[in-house]
């Protein structure tokens, strides 16, 4: 029990990161015009934040630099093949946005992946010439159809969010994510709970391995760190759901200096 709720707690904080990332995993920073929501609950918010940031700097920030030492093969396969199971929540969504042509790539580069690239440890699809899109999840989707974010939400353990996106978030434990269903609400003698949980734990380490420097950036050059991270993941969400690839910027020069990834 004591290790299951230890997993679980690791994924939901990674799931968060997961939602900020591109589709190679990387988040894109520089300045732009902020996004305007409402900080409802900001006193609240700000309390939850710090206790995310001691969180991140104690448990996951260690373990994703432990991660990040491994060799590039071992860390690009284990990415490629997360990427593969996360398409099965992008192409409902693609469907539910009517982008039907995405849809149908991303489906073909799922079973071809899954099958030639060894459950997606490598990327096939790319090889043959398939185009690579941007993750989707069910908080897009309910932009897309005009469903304004709602107040902005810190959640203990899980981090930046919106109403809205909460509320896309909990479409996948009840039947919106075909892996869950598959791991956890059938738990069959081929896949179980177990299975869910630790790819969406190694999804989590393998983005925050990857935007350490980003983030340490971020934090060192912003005047206010929670109105920093406000701002880019509200910008980034809109950006997503609007399907731009325009890189994400804040108006005023205080608030974060330009980050490049690398």
């Amino acid at each position: 029990m004591i290790k299951k709720l230890i997993i679980i707690s690791l994924t939901v904080v990674m799931i968060t990161f997961n939602v900020n990332a591109a589709s190679d995993g990387e988040l894109k920073m520089s300045k732009n015009q902020p996004t305007e929501v409402n900080d409802c609950f900001e006193p609240l918010n700000r309390a939850t934040f710090a206790f995310n940031q001691g969180l991140d700097k104690v448990v996951f920030k260690p373990i994703a630099k432990v991660y990040r030492v491994l060799p590039s093969p071992i860390r690009t396969g284990t990415s490629n093949a997360l990427n593969n199971i996360s398409s099965l929540v992008t192409i409902p969504n693609n469907i539910l946005q009517g982008e039907f042509q995405k849809a149908g790539v991303n489906t073909g580069r799922f079973f071809i992946n899954s099958t030639f690239g060894i459950v997606g440890i490598f990327d096939v699809a790319k090889i043959m010439g398939f185009e690579e899109y941007e993750k989707e999840d069910y908080g897009q989707t309910l932009g897309t159809l005009g469903i304004g974010p709602g107040c902005y939400l810190v959640l203990p353990v899980i981090g930046p969010s919106t109403v809205r996106d909460t509320v896309g978030s909990l479409a996948n434990i009840v039947g919106g994510d075909p892996w869950y269903n598959i791991t956890v609400a059938n738990n069959t003698e081929h896949f179980s709970e177990f299975d869910y949980w630790s790819t969406r734990v190694a999804s989590g380490i393998d983005f925050r391995a990857k935007n350490i420097d980003s983030f340490d950036n971020l934090e060192k050059n912003s005047m206010d760190f929670y109105a920093s991270v406000r701002s880019l993941y509200l910008q980034d969400r809109q950006m997503k759901i609007s399907n731009s690839n325009t890189i994400i910027e804040t108006m005023d020069d205080s608030d974060w200096e330009e980050i490049e990834t690398k």
